[in-house]
């Protein structure tokens, strides 16, 4: 029934956006309508949206979703990239049960995450 499906994003600049997903984070830029649409791909099974914030629905809003990102690797490595990269981690990398955890957000202050599945999980 179903061949696919986007996480859309809303931005309150879609160039800094762009920017962030592609340069900060190394997505590639799939699409790009101007400033109405841009199509990132996240990697196998993620495609990324972003949409301009419109009056209804605000840039940044908390609470309602976060992007996890799983790496195929460490997540020391990863963060210490990002961040040379100009992404801005919120704390220190977690470590849960099954996974260690670094969260940041996008410019608009969409939460991500990163993480990486521990060994004896995997």
């Amino acid at each position: 029934m179903f061949r696919g499906g986007v996480v859309t994003v809303y931005v309150s600049d879609m160039d800094r956006a762009v920017r962030f997903y592609t340069d900060g984070l190394g997505f590639k830029l799939v699409e790009r309508h101007g400033n109405n649409w841009a199509s990132i791909d996240g990697g196998p099974g993620l495609s990324i949206g972003l949409h301009p914030a419109t009056p209804q629905i605000a840039a940044g809003r908390q609470g309602s979703i976060a992007i996890g990102l799983y790496l195929d690797g460490a997540i020391d490595p990863a963060v210490v990239d990002l961040k040379k990269r100009g992404v801005q981690f919120t704390g220190p990398i977690l470590d849960d049960t099954a996974l260690r955890l670094a969260y940041f957000a996008d410019p608009d202050g969409n939460p991500f995450y990163l993480a990486e599945m521990k060994p004896a999980y995997r």
